[in-house]
């Protein structure tokens, strides 16, 4: 029976009440142990004062920081369902989100309210609260003052202040704990239910595939709103005692390496693009000189340029470095075959937000290159309909697999088979060993670099609305999205290309002020013909690269 990591959590507080737990990054911000349990209550009495009921939503939108993860752990623990909302969304998608997901509560950082507080508050909501410090920026009806708020607060602290064995968070493992969105969309959205059990199981693997010191360190950089993030950098680590460090501002490589110097982690959790950058600026010009290419499986001499080479990255991360995972997408065969030659301690995950996100992992010991690893603990895989070569769609079952869709019945009953197997949207097979190989995507979706879902449809929308646009599909290229547009011809048949073109160029800078940042297209570039269609009149994706 899988443990609620509430009370992981719970335990990790009473052993380490004055160690240091979350900090900002080059901030005074941080929190305790003992702290952090204290704020948790904290906020608990203030969603009592505001009605607030156990199982309504609360909605989290905001950059990382010491004080989202003590709303959303305050949220877990009073049994409340959290919401948690990528701060790259539009203004316009956060609120339809905070409204398709019946949130009573917002908490939000002051780079999304500076738009958000334009657009008007959903009707259910009651109010939106500052994520530097708790103050009301919106309030529907009355919200308590922090006088207010401090004597309800004392009033139940059994011994005038708190102490450790006043300290108990548990909650139901089988209800909804949480909806995490994959996409802004304000069609459709889809909101991932997960409940108590799928978090707690996806805490557990990581602490029982990644063991690690209570008082280590780590520094999160990927957002708190994607599972990966949540997962790997805040639930797992915390719940094992380590103190965590924030990023709070957008990590460019100079404040990403400085802060790994600083910290020096005993984990980076990342998305291949950092390391690829990483080796093709420092370590590319260097193993690609003809004698390193020449000694570099030779005995002896290999081995030492091998350590050399690994001694020379893990101080890139701060010298104390014993796992890097990677996950999100599939990471360039040369640098990981690199990373293996050198011993580096390299694990790459398969996972997706419908498992929150675990599927498939390994140590890095057990690491075998060019998988996802093998099923997690209490998850299986299958492939469905296999071809001669063992290839069909992933289809997975277990403890981390999500309760459906909030308010999309139809997307969750085309997200099951009928037996109750998920199916992925993944190709792949599986090898004697259980290894995950992937293969491509039956679905449309990109994988961001920081290992966001990206659906081309939702900016082939925005981008059909712009002028002289007649149909246009979005491709991806080294990383980057493209757009292929054929124009709308009866606009553009007396132009020039050159005048189209100056079109596009204004229409690319619009439409990325409307799509989310991690989403952004690079370039557009326009079609002589029109795109083939199929009978349906839909393009033939499949033709255009």
């Amino acid at each position: 029976m899988t443990k609620h990591y509430l009370q992981y959590l719970t335990e990790v507080m009473g052993h380490q009440w004055n160690d240091t737990a979350l900090s900002d990054y080059n901030e005074d911000h941080e929190y305790t142990f003992g702290e952090l349990a204290i704020e948790m209550l904290r906020l608990q009495v203030l969603f009592e004062q505001l009605g607030i009921k156990r199982g309504d939503k609360i909605a989290i939108a905001g950059r990382n920081c010491a004080n989202w993860a003590v709303a959303y752990l305050a949220i877990a623990a009073y049994e409340g369902v959290c919401v948690s909302i990528l701060q790259d969304f539009t203004a316009g998608d956060i609120a339809h989100l905070v409204d398709h997901s019946d949130s009573e509560l917002l908490f939000v950082g002051p780079y999304v309210w500076k738009d958000l507080q334009n657009e008007k508050m959903p009707e259910r909501l009651k109010a939106a609260l500052s994520l530097e410090d708790w103050r009301p920026l919106y309030g529907k009806e009355h919200v308590p003052s922090k006088e207010e708020w401090d004597a309800a607060f004392q009033a139940k602290c059994p011994h005038g202040s708190i102490q450790p064995e006043d300290i108990w968070f548990s909650a139901d493992p089988e209800a909804l704990s949480l909806i995490n969105y994959t996409s802004g969309s304000t069609g459709s959205p889809k909101g991932v239910m997960l409940n108590g059990r799928s978090l707690s199981n996806n805490v557990e693997v990581g602490m029982k595939m990644l063991p690690v010191d209570p008082g280590q360190r780590l520094v999160s950089m990927l957002p708190l709103a994607h599972m990966f993030g949540q997962i790997c950098e805040l639930l797992y680590p915390l719940c094992s005692g380590t103190h965590i460090f924030f990023l709070t501002k957008s990590p460019t490589p100079s404040i990403l390496l400085k802060a790994m110097k600083d910290v020096q982690p005993y984990l980076v959790v990342t998305v291949p693009l950092v390391i690829e950058k990483i080796y093709k600026k420092n370590l590319d010009p260097t193993l690609s000189k003809w004698a390193i290419r020449t000694f570099w499986h030779v005995p002896g001499i290999g081995t030492l340029l091998h350590k050399r080479v690994r001694s020379a990255l893990k101080n890139a991360f701060g010298g104390k470095l014993r796992y890097f995972i990677c996950g999100g997408a599939a990471m360039n065969p040369v640098v990981e075959q690199c990373l293996m030659d050198i011993h580096f301690p390299l694990s790459i995950g398969y996972g997706m937000t419908e498992c929150g996100p675990l599927i498939g992992g390994n140590p890095p010991k057990y690491f075998k290159a060019r998988t996802g690893g093998v099923p997690v603990m209490n998850m299986e895989v299958r492939i469905d309909n296999p071809n001669e070569a063992g290839i069909g769609e992933i289809l997975v079952k277990g403890e981390n697999v999500m309760l459906g869709y909030y308010k999309n019945p139809e997307a969750t009953n085309a997200a099951f088979t009928e037996d109750g197997w998920l199916r992925t949207g993944d190709l792949g097979r599986l090898d004697r060993k259980k290894n995950i190989y992937i293969k491509g995507r039956c679905k449309t979706m990109f994988l961001g670099a920081s290992g966001q879902n990206i659906y081309p449809e939702e900016i082939e929308d925005k981008l059909n609305n712009q002028e002289a646009v007649g149909e246009s599909l979005i491709v991806e290229r080294e990383g980057k999205l493209v757009a292929l547009v054929f124009p709308d011809e009866t606009l553009t048949k007396r132009m020039t290309l050159e005048e189209v073109q100056q079109i596009m160029k204004a229409n690319l800078e619009k439409l990325n002020h409307l799509i989310p940042s991690y989403s952004k297209v690079s370039n557009i570039e326009v079609q002589e013909k029109p795109f083939e269609k199929t009978p349906k009149k839909s393009i033939k994706r499949f033709l255009y690269k």
